[in-house]
């Protein structure tokens, strides 16, 4: 999508994204190598009752869905930050994810007018349409001078 396309109020859907085991436990060997996303046995035991992404990796998993279906394209080229993150709901392995994208401001920059700025809220739920992350996000867009 481009910058010119999104609105405050407008609501984007993206997904599915099918997490596998092979996936969470790459990602976490790899970033957060903790017990309950590394070790299946250990993990069943504990108190998740099994295995689950590391956080981090359910950022990047609504990341990828972002991309797909808003950012590629567009004049999308930095976000200079979160203003909130959750995990309310643990990740497994299976899990089929949803994201909506709530549009909550647009403007260009008032000192630099070649500066999109598009604030949103990102909500992620799993099949049982359980929340697994929220956050809000700002994106930044390069945009012609003079639009």
């Amino acid at each position: 999508m481009k910058f010119a396309d999104f609105y405050p109020g407008q609501v984007i859907e993206a997904g599915p994204y099918l997490v596998t085991e092979d996936e969470v436990l790459q990602f976490a060997k790899a970033y957060d190598p903790q017990w309950f996303h590394v070790d299946p046995a250990l993990a069943a035991e504990g108190p998740f009752g099994g295995l689950i992404a590391s956080g981090w990796h359910t950022g990047a998993m609504a990341m990828r869905l972002v991309t797909d279906a808003v950012l590629a394209g567009s004049e999308s080229f930095a976000s200079p930050g979160l203003d909130h993150i959750r995990w309310p709901n643990p990740v497994r392995p299976g899990d089929a994810l949803m994201l909506t994208a709530e549009v909550l401001e647009v403007r260009r920059s008032e000192k630099r007018p070649t500066l999109g700025i598009l604030r949103w809220r990102w909500r992620m739920s799993n099949q049982r349409e359980l929340l697994v992350l929220e956050l809000e996000a700002t994106s930044l867009f390069k945009l012609p001078a003079g639009d």
